[in-house]
C-alpha cells in the first residue's frame, strides 16, 4: 500500500497538503469563532486582526519549538528550518505563542470582555480546528505516523518504512469528543444559568478548564504511547507541559466549581411587579 501523496501538481505549481489542510483548519476554526461572538451579540470589527495575528504568532511559536527541542537534525542544515511544508509545527509552541498574543489583541481591542470570558467563547472554536487539522494537518505529511506497528490499523506514511500507528487520526477523534463535550457542558451551563433570577452573572472559566484538563490528559499520553522516543528531549518537554496544563485546568476549575455553587444557591432577584390596572368606574 502506497502512502498517502504529500503534494500534488496544477500546472507549474506544486502544493503541499499539509500545508492547505491547515489553511483550512485555520478557517473552519475562525469562522466558527466568528459565529460564536455573533451570537453573543460581541462586535466583530476587529476578529479579522486577531485571526491574523493569532495564525501568525502560531505558527512561528509552533517552529520554533519544534527546531529547538529537535535541533540536532536541523543544525547540520539550517534551511530546513524554513520547509515547514514537510511538517514539524510543535502544538504547544504554537499555544505558548498563540494564546497571550489572542489576550494582547483582546486587551486593546475588546477590554470589556473578562480573560477568561473570552476563552471560553474561543476553546471550542479551537478544538473543532484542532480536529480538523489533524486529519488534513500531519496525516497529510512526511513522517506523519506514530510508532511502527503490525496491528490492521496501521497506515503507511511518506517518509517512514513500514506501517505506522494512525496517530494524527486518533488525535483528530480525541479533539473531536473535546469538542463535543465542550458544546454539551456549555448547553447546560446556559440553561442552569437562564433558570436563575439573580443579579449575577454566571461564573466563566468551565469550558477553558475542562479543555485544559481533556487536551492536557490526551496529548500527554499520544506521546507517552504512540509518539515518543526514550531520551528525546521534545518527548520530554511535550509530556511535562501535558501534565503542567492539565494542572492548571484542574486548579481553574475547582475555582470555577465553586464560583458556580455560589451562584447556583445565590438569593432569587425580587420579581418586578408589573404596572396595575385602574379601577373599574
Amino acid at each position: 500500500m502506497r502512502p498517502i501523496p504529500t503534494a500534488f501538481h496544477i500546472g507549474p505549481l506544486e502544493f503541499h497538503t499539509y500545508g492547505l489542510g491547515l489553511a483550512i483548519a485555520f478557517y473552519v476554526a475562525w469562522r466558527y469563532l466568528l459565529a460564536r461572538a455573533r451570537a453573543r451579540g460581541i462586535r466583530t470589527d476587529h476578529l479579522v486582526e486577531l485571526g491574523i495575528w493569532v495564525v501568525v504568532s502560531a505558527l512561528l511559536g509552533a517552529r520554533l519549538l519544534h527546531v529547538l527541542t529537535n535541533w540536532s537534525a536541523y543544525s547540520g542544515q539550517p534551511l530546513q528550518v524554513l520547509e515547514v511544508w514537510h511538517g514539524g509545527l510543535a502544538s504547544y509552541g504554537g499555544l505558548i505563542f498563540a494564546v497571550p498574543t489572542a489576550l494582547w489583541v483582546k486587551h486593546r481591542r475588546y477590554p470589556e470582555i473578562g480573560i477568561l470570558e473570552g476563552l471560553d467563547i474561543a476553546v471550542p472554536a479551537l478544538a473543532l480546528g484542532w480536529c480538523v487539522g489533524r486529519l488534513l494537518g500531519p496525516q497529510l505529511m512526511v513522517m506523519g505516523g506514530g510508532h511502527p506497528t503490525t496491528s490492521w490499523i496501521g497506515m503507511y506514511y511518506a517518509g517512514q518504512a513500514g506501517k505506522r500507528i494512525p496517530v494524527p487520526i486518533i488525535q483528530a477523534l480525541e479533539d473531536g469528543a473535546l469538542f463535543v463535550l465542550l458544546i454539551v457542558v456549555e448547553r447546560r451551563l446556559e440553561r442552569a444559568s437562564t433558570a436563575r433570577t439573580t443579579a449575577a452573572r454566571p461564573p466563566t472559566g468551565a469550558l477553558t478548564a475542562i479543555a485544559m484538563v481533556v487536551w492536557g490528559i490526551a496529548r500527554g499520553l499520544d506521546e507517552r504511547l504512540w509518539l515518543g522516543e526514550d531520551g528525546h528531549l521534545g518527548s520530554a518537554l511535550v509530556q511535562g507541559a501535558s501534565v503542567m496544563l492539565a494542572i492548571g485546568g484542574l486548579v481553574i476549575g475547582i475555582a470555577v466549581y465553586r464560583n458556580w455553587r455560589s451562584f447556583l444557591t445565590a438569593p432569587a432577584r425580587p420579581a418586578v411587579p408589573g404596572p396595575t390596572q385602574p379601577a373599574e368606574p
